[in-house]
């Protein structure tokens, strides 16, 4: 598998672990997509500022649902 599509199938993960109410997965997923982001923005994969506003947004939705759980 490319990485490429290694870090949109973490992205993907991360969403589904939100999507699906489980805290505490959605924050290891969340550490791992942080991480496949990062590492896809510095070898040129995505984009920096990209890169930043998806982190932006599942943190965003992390925080969502540590606080209505």
């Amino acid at each position: 598998m490319g990485q490429r599509s290694a870090m949109r199938t973490i992205v993907k993960n991360c969403q589904k672990s939100l999507a699906a109410g489980d805290s505490e997965a959605a924050a290891s997923a969340y550490k791992a997509a942080v991480a496949a982001v990062d590492r896809g923005a510095r070898k040129g994969l995505t984009n920096k500022n990209k890169a930043g506003r998806l982190k932006s947004r599942l943190n965003a939705r992390l925080r969502a649902l540590s606080t209505s759980v």
